[in-house]
């Protein structure tokens, strides 16, 4: 799941080098904290935040398999 995350946001920043994905485990939950350059934070965003609520459902999706919960946080 974790390298899945890092292709599509790769995919969607300028500067895909500095994308860091931090993975800490919590019980069930898992939380994804992920760093980047400010000028990127935008594109994964999207406009009115579509982009980035479309990675946090196919991550939910993918993580309800195993039957734990996902949060995908971004870090300034």
């Amino acid at each position: 799941m974790e390298s899945f995350l890092e292709f599509v946001l790769k995919q969607l920043v300028e500067s895909p080098d500095e994308v860091v994905v931090t993975k800490l485990e919590q019980g069930k939950k898992l939380v994804f904290k992920v760093e980047m350059r400010k000028s990127d934070v935008g594109r994964v965003i999207g406009r009115s935040g579509h982009t980035i609520t479309a990675v946090r459902n196919l991550l939910s999706a993918a993580a309800s398999r195993t039957g734990q919960q996902v949060l995908l946080q971004i870090v300034d």
